[in-house]
């Protein structure tokens, strides 16, 4: 059954294809010589046509924007040039200030090094004139400390000598003696 329904489908099908096929008069319609006249008629006013559309909108539409395109490729460049050049411009200012800065701050520290030396210097020879006047004052006291002392060990150089004469042969020498042989005696020292 199911065969016999296939199989009778299958025939209608092939009967209606083939009565589209007898009712399609000759050949296919642009292949057909009698129409190629028409043909090219059509085909000469729609190139006239659109070759008027492209020449008169859409190509001057297209050499607008493609001159538009080309002058904002030109300005962003013209742009991006300037910006560059004055980027070049700010980075040789920066350095130059730099440098002048480095030079100011080393400037600075050497006066400042120059006058820390000059207050050191100063400073220094304050102090050794204070130690020279008070070397000076020193080595005077020294000197009076010792011309007493002197004095006194003459002194006591004349009284000893006396003491040690008068008791190794008891008696008392003379003064001028006594102060004569100890000025000979300190002077050989001396």
């Amino acid at each position: 059954m199911v065969t016999t329904a296939l199989a009778q489908t299958a025939a209608e099908t092939a009967a209606e294809h083939t009565e589209i096929a007898d009712s399609a008069h000759g050949a296919f319609p642009p292949f057909d010589p009698s129409t190629y006249l028409s043909q090219l008629i059509w085909l000469a006013v729609f190139f006239g046509l659109l070759y008027y559309l492209l020449s008169k909108m859409v190509l001057p539409r297209i050499a607008t924007i493609l001159e538009e395109r080309h002058d904002r490729i030109a300005d962003d460049l013209a742009e991006a040039e300037k910006l560059k050049r004055e980027s070049d411009e700010a980075i040789a200012a920066y350095e130059q200030a730099l440098a002048e800065a480095r030079q100011r701050a080393h400037g600075i520290a050497q006066d400042a090094r120059d006058k820390a030396k000059a207050e050191v210097e100063d400073e220094r020879s304050k102090a050794e004139a204070e130690l020279e006047e008070k070397l000076q004052a020193a080595e005077a006291r020294i000197g009076e400390v010792r011309d007493k002392a002197l004095a006194e060990v003459d002194a006591i150089a004349k009284e000893t000598t006396e003491a040690l004469v008068e008791t190794l042969s008891g008696e008392a020498p003379a003064d001028a003696e006594v102060g004569s042989a100890v000025s000979a005696a300190m002077n050989e020292r001396r």
